[in-house]
């Protein structure tokens, strides 16, 4: 409860506007007081009530015990695009009517709005008056409206009525759980509407598939941070008895396409965990390119086997459902092995693939080049791994020979199917060539330092902070006012000194060997020296 002080006398009848700003979380609620008719009586108080989506204003009377109330609602898309862009016949009040006046030059009002609107946390719960709606909003082709206060989906149908040409419609943060009826389902379907953001919408199953029945020319949709279990496109209502409290899915298989347009799905942070729920996603939407499950806590691409549910999997591979599908992003899921990966190159289509935050790269002990050279040979099919540029087939080559060699030294119960597809298309390498992928991990190294030259070993794992830091008493100054100069031994005459920028880089990422020369130069000198010339 806030209150207001005693309001001050009214010059004439009809009282006065005065506005107050609350910030609420995410929102700023803006509220305009309309004057209360007949508010005449002296010593008055007026309070301010808060209520879920209604700001209500009381005026309590001490003669007479009489008192009014006035709601002010959420605004409508309609109110919220005339509060940014201006309504037409608009006139500011008069200036002497307000107890005080902050004069802001006031822009002239659209007929339309911009193609591409945005219309973040402004509070919208409703559509509005549809004929002015639609006026204004006849050419907009992208429509953002996250983070505000729609809740049914009614009002999201009555929005896209008066917006016939939008083709993006971002509706995330908006808490869309009820349920579409059967009256609203039946309405007109969107043609042109290609690109749906429903993340953290938390819209339920059956939700979803009256929309992708009502979006014919869906291309993208957006399903992430809805905290899924499962997943079912069936279009029914689900009973929680169906759901295996052992494997989290759904005891209900559905291989029949729901949507063959949609090409990309982002999936991201829900918590599926069965690679089997996961596939009715490729079964839904047969025409799959793109799909993002990364931060989804799953522990195998195997659909294995439940014994508690009775899933026999019938067989199935873990690629079957995705026949097109070229990019997968699997960041920072629950992954731990090779034979995952094995699984991955299975897919026939795949050509862009994201493995980084995998619990198996923790376990295995190896530096960022090594993984890389044993990701590229064990996937013949990607082109690009963990975003980046196109492989190169000279990288392709020298991992596919370095594989054979890492696993020449390994028994040959733990060598991979993989090792002998290579072995076919290099041949045996000579066995007595040892190969270590990994750097050397101690190097001599020439630090100069002005006219003085010392030679030290160095630890090749140790950061460019880390070393200023030991090379502080040598140098005689700072590790904050210190450069560093890499000069690789081979290409001293063409390349020339590269400067070791990076703090936290390591020193094996130079490439540095034994030879090597880095040259330590001071801060300060470079600034006496460009003030003298100033």
């Amino acid at each position: 409860m806030d209150s207001f002080k005693e309001r001050p006398k009214e010059e004439e009848e009809g009282g006065y506007i005065t506005q107050k700003n609350i910030y609420n979380l995410q929102c700023v609620w803006r509220i305009a007081w309309k004057s209360l008719q007949g508010a005449t009586e002296n010593n008055t108080c007026e309070q301010l009530i808060f209520e879920p989506k209604v700001f209500v204003y009381e005026s309590v009377y001490e003669k007479g015990a009489q008192g009014k109330k006035v709601q002010i609602k959420m605004p409508s898309l309609l109110e919220a695009l005339e509060r940014k862009y201006g309504a037409k016949g608009e006139v500011n009040p008069p200036i002497d009517d307000m107890p005080v006046a902050i004069f802001v030059p006031k822009r002239s009002p659209r007929l339309s709005v911009p193609t591409l609107l945005v219309l973040n946390d402004c509070d919208i719960d409703c559509a509005g008056d549809a004929c002015a709606l639609a006026d204004k909003c006849a050419d907009v082709v992208e429509l953002d409206l996250a983070n505000n206060k729609l809740t049914e989906w009614e009002h999201v149908f009555a929005i896209l009525e008066q917006t016939p040409r939008v083709r993006f419609l971002n509706l995330s943060f908006n808490r869309l759980s009820a349920q579409i009826q059967a009256a609203q389902a039946l309405q007109p379907r969107w043609d042109s509407l290609s690109h749906l953001i429903l993340n953290s919408t938390y819209v339920r199953w059956p939700s979803v598939h009256d929309l992708l029945k009502a979006l014919p020319a869906l291309e993208e949709l957006h399903l992430s941070l809805n905290e899924y279990t499962y997943v079912d496109l069936t279009g029914q209502e689900i009973d929680k008895n169906d759901q295996c409290g052992s494997c989290s899915r759904l005891n209900v298989d559905v291989t029949e396409p729901v949507h063959e347009q949609l090409k990309k799905l982002h999936f991201s942070g829900n918590h599926v965990s069965s690679w089997r729920e996961i596939s009715k996603l490729g079964y839904a939407f047969p025409n799959l390119e793109t799909l993002l499950v990364n931060d989804c806590p799953i522990t195998t691409l195997e659909p294995d086997p439940c014994e508690k549910c009775g899933d026999n999997n019938g067989n199935k591979k873990s690629h079957d459902a995705f026949p097109h599908l070229r990019f997968l992003n699997l960041n920072n899921t629950g992954l731990a092995t090779w034979d995952e990966v094995d699984r991955l190159a299975q897919f026939p289509a795949l050509k862009s693939l994201r493995v980084q935050g995998w619990p198996l790269w923790e376990r295995f002990e190896s530096t960022e080049h090594e993984r890389r050279l044993l990701l590229v040979a064990r996937l013949p099919h990607i082109k690009t791994l963990n975003g980046g540029g196109a492989v190169p087939i000279e990288e392709r080559d020298a991992a596919e020979r370095a594989f054979i060699r890492y696993y020449m030294e390994k028994a040959e119960a733990d060598r991979p199917d993989r090792y002998w597809e290579l072995v076919g298309v290099h041949g045996k390498l000579d066995p007595l060539v040892s190969v270590d992928l990994r750097p050397e991990k101690r190097v001599q190294i020439t630090f100069t330092c002005g006219d003085v030259s010392e030679v030290r070993t160095v630890d090749v794992y140790r950061t460019v902070s880390d070393l200023k830091t030991r090379l502080e008493r040598l140098a005689g100054f700072p590790a904050s006012k210190m450069r560093l100069f890499y000069v690789d031994q081979e290409l001293r005459d063409t390349q020339g000194p590269e400067e070791m920028r990076f703090p936290t880089k390591r020193l094996y990422s130079y490439n540095i060997r034994s030879g090597d020369e880095i040259i330590i130069d001071s801060k300060l000198k470079h600034s006496v020296s460009a003030n003298a010339t100033a």
